[in-house]
């Protein structure tokens, strides 16, 4: 008998919110949310509080289940990733650079990812102002890590400054 998972950041809690996708896709879906939490450098900016990652939400066609690839003539589908931090200091780029370089080297040859940065301010704006874009998005999207529901990494896999 399998024991039942209790970490809900198990590479296969994860993978099985995208269930709907091919197994490639899962892991590197998987592998994209791992190397954005792991290597999140909120020290690379002052800020009055500690960073952090309040959420990672998979956009666009793969959360819609519209996504396309075509060996044929090599066009697929981009990942479309949102991510949330508690502060609108952390989005700056700085804080990102070395993520975005890892998934580049690591997955870029692949696929591609588009990362984007909100902080809760923005999505708290978007949510007074009616902002259709960005709630649609969310909405629509599939959320592959929250703060308040998932567990932190194990300290092996924190790259970046994650307490």
């Amino acid at each position: 008998m399998i024991p039942p998972i209790t970490d809900v950041y198990a590479r296969e809690v994860v993978m099985a919110r995208v269930g709907h996708l091919i197994r490639r896709k899962q892991h590197e879906i998987e592998r994209i949310t791992r190397i954005l939490r792991g290597l999140f450098a909120p020290s690379q900016v002052q800020a009055p509080e500690p960073g952090q990652i309040k959420r990672i939400i998979l956009i666009g066609p793969y959360a819609r289940r519209s996504w396309y690839e075509d060996s044929r003539t090599i066009e697929f589908s981009d990942y479309e990733f949102w991510v949330v931090v508690n502060h609108p200091l952390f989005t700056d780029e700085r804080c990102w650079r070395r993520a975005c370089a890892t998934i580049d080297r690591e997955l870029g040859n692949r696929c591609a990812v588009d990362v984007e940065i909100y902080s809760k301010s923005d999505i708290r704006a978007a949510r007074a102002e009616g902002d259709t874009f960005i709630l649609d998005r969310i909405e629509g999207g599939i959320t592959l890590y929250r703060a308040s529901r998932d567990a932190s990494l194990p300290i092996g896999e924190r790259g970046g400054d994650q307490p």
